[in-house]
Parts: structure tokens; C-alpha cells; sequence
């Protein structure tokens, strides 16, 4: 199965949400349907039987033109209901003209799917743009908008650097429950099935049920997982895991961190500290520092960027349960506020279900259009 199949399936909330809200807008004030002459029989006779009846009563109506009125009236009117039964179905479609109560309430509709504010009037106005006065039917409406998407996204939408430099350190950020466990376990999978060597340090020293997943990853991926006891220096381990994996040669060292936004000042401090202690090992790292966020959160996952913007040097996003939720706008709103690259994005808990970010094939899924 594609991704993007896979992708469209699981987005159903996030597709259904916004695709629904496009045909409900369309259908709202819709154009009505141009209908045959032939198909309302007193509007089409009307002209034919006036003639007739016109003449005094004496006078014997010729029945020849009239049938051949008739005749004519029909051989006019049944190319055009054929032609709509069984050629012209886009006519059929209702259209919707595109004014400010229709933009207004297209604004509504992606603000409703998270898109916030500010990237939903933005949006709407591109897409307004050579449309204004015009009727468009709800599948134009979805190719316009999946257009506009792709355009927000296909700036940041970068697979995650590979240097030359070995190993190259992955400093993995995010709040508790983002995914970011789950995430760096199908990353160390990955690389390593694609003949990459691949060390992972579980620095989420305060939580057991961390370090338990990710040695449970570990062995099913055939990679090393290093530990420390409960408790003990985040930054000690990742110190000791840096100096390793150099010794091993391998490519890659993935660090896991702890995420308690509620200790902001302390989790500030942590990273600050994991970063000066692995400094000393390799000046250079990290090389990468990826925030997981939870496509669940929404708006929510704007203030976690900001959040850790300002804790650790981000340089790339992992959307990670776009399957589960209704608000996958908010990876647009994202896009076009911080700039950041999106490099992968995750719609399940199996290991392929964590993929490159595909702009176009996102935009798709997320306004319900079929490849």
C-alpha cells in the first residue's frame, strides 16, 4: 500500500472535517441546476400551444405544423438531457459563488480544521484570486485549496540531513506523549534497514515507561539502547552514549529527552547541559534537534515550537498522529509561521507508518481529494 493511500485512509478525520465542510459550503447557496426545456412540459409547450389557441375557434388549426413544432421542440431539448445524463455530469454539479459570504465561510472551515487565524485569511485570499465572481463546484473548491496547501508546503518539506560526519548526533525533543519515543524507535528502524549503524541513548531518565519502549524498539530493529538508572544525569548518559558510538564507528547516535514543560526552567537547564556535555566530545553536535509534536494538540503545537525554539536550537518537525484527529490543519498553520523543515510526519504505530513528509500527497489527504 502507498503512503499516500495509507495517509488518506487514516486522515479520515482531518479530511472528512474539511471535505464535508466544503461540499456543506457548496451546497449552502448553490447555483441551481439548469434544467432542460423537455423536462418541464408546460414551460416548454407553452409557446407552441399559445400559437395554436390564437386563431378563431372557425378556423381548423393545421395539425402538421404543430406536430411539426413539436417535433422540433423536442429534437432541440433531448440533445441537451442526454448530453447532461450521460455527458455533461460536471453540469450537473452545484456550484457556489465565490463572494465574501463564501469566503467568510471557507475561512470558518479551516480555522474549524485548525489552520489558525492568520494562515486561514491568508489562504482564503489566495484562493480568491481570479475566482471572485465565479461559481466553483466543491471538487474545484478542494483542488484549489489542496493547491494552496501544497504551495505553504512544499518550502519546508525536507527529508532529514545525513552529513558525512560520524556519528551524527540527534538531539530528539517534545513534550511527554508526543510520540517522540515511539518516533525515535521507527527512525533507528529505519536507518538501520537501510544499512545504517545506529545507537540510541534513552535519556528520558525519569520515566521507566520510556526507556522500556525504546529498548523494546531496540530489539526488534537489532540496535543498541543505552540506559542509566532512574533518575540519574540525562546528560552523563548521553556523554558515555556519544563516546561509544564513536568508538563503534556508527553513523548514527539518537538521544531521547525528557519533555516536562511544566518544569520549563529545569527542562531548559537539562538541555542546555546535554548540549554543553556532548560539545565536549564532538564540538560540532548536535547535528540535528527534531521537536515531535502531536498533531491531537492542535493550536496547541504552535506554542510547543515557540516553547522550544526558545529551550533548544530546532532545526526540523516530526508530525506524529495526524490518524487520530480532526486537526491536521495545524502542520499548515506551522509551515507558515516558523518555516521550519517538516521531515516526517507518522499516521500509526507501526514502523511504516512514519514517512518522509510529502507535501502534495499530504495536501491531498487533508482536503479528501483521491490521488
Amino acid at each position: 500500500m502507498s503512503f499516500f493511500k495509507k495517509l488518506r485512509d487514516k486522515m479520515f478525520r482531518s479530511s472528512d472535517k474539511i471535505g464535508e465542510g466544503l461540499e456543506a459550503l457548496v451546497a449552502e447557496d448553490a447555483a441551481p441546476s439548469e434544467v432542460p426545456e423537455a423536462v418541464t412540459p408546460r414551460a416548454a409547450e407553452a409557446p407552441v400551444v399559445a400559437r395554436d389557441v390564437v386563431p378563431e375557434p372557425k378556423v381548423e388549426p393545421k395539425v402538421e405544423p404543430k406536430a411539426e413544432a413539436k417535433a422540433e421542440a423536442k429534437a432541440e431539448a433531448k440533445p441537451g438531457l442526454l448530453g447532461r445524463l450521460f455527458g455533461g455530469g460536471a453540469a450537473e454539479e452545484p456550484r457556489r459563488l465565490v463572494d465574501d459570504a463564501m469566503l467568510e465561510s471557507l475561512e470558518e472551515v479551516l480555522i474549524q480544521a485548525d489552520m489558525g487565524v492568520d494562515t486561514a485569511m491568508r489562504v482564503t485570499a489566495n484562493i480568491a484570486e481570479g475566482r471572485f465572481g465565479k461559481r466553483v463546484s466543491t471538487r474545484e473548491l478542494k483542488q484549489a485549496l489542496a493547491d494552496e496547501v501544497t504551495r505553504i508546503m512544499e518550502p519546508v518539506a525536507r527529508p532529514l540531513p545525513i552529513y558525512p560526519k560520524r556519528p551524527q548526533v540527534v538531539l530528539v525533543v517534545g513534550v511527554n506523549g508526543s510520540g517522540k519515543t515511539t518516533t525515535i524507535g521507527k527512525l533507528a528502524s529505519q536507518f538501520k534497514a537501510a544499512g545504517k549503524s545506529v545507537v540510541i541513548a534513552a535519556g528520558d531518565t525519569f520515566r521507566a515507561a520510556a526507556v522500556e519502549q525504546l529498548q523494546i524498539w531496540g530489539t526488534r530493529a537489532g540496535v543498541p539502547v543505552l540506559t542509566a538508572p532512574e533518575g540519574s544525569d540525562p546528560a552523563s548518559l548521553a556523554f558515555d552514549a556519544l563516546t561509544k558510538a564513536q568508538e563503534q564507528g556508527a553513523d548514527l547516535l539518537l538521544i531521547d529527552t525528557a519533555g516536562r514543560l511544566q518544569n520549563r526552567q529545569d527542562l531548559m537547564e537539562e538541555l542546555a547541559k546535554i548540549v554543553r556535555v556532548i560539545r565536549k566530545v564532538d564540538a560540532t553536535a548536535p547535528h540535528n534537534t527534531l521537536l515531535v509534536l502531536d498533531a491531537t494538540t492542535g493550536q496547541n503545537a504552535i506554542s510547543q515550537v515557540e516553547i522550544f525554539r526558545k529551550i533548544a536550537d530546532v532545526t526540523g518537525l516530526v508530525m506524529t498522529k495526524l490518524d487520530g484527529t480532526a486537526k491536521g490543519g495545524v502542520l499548515v498553520a506551522l509551515a507558515d509561521k516558523f518555516g521550519l523543515p517538516i521531515h516526517a510526519i507518522g499516521v500509526g504505530e507501526q514502523i511504516d507508518d512514519l514517512s518522509p513528509f510529502d507535501p502534495e500527497d499530504f495536501a491531498k489527504a487533508l482536503v479528501g481529494l483521491d490521488g
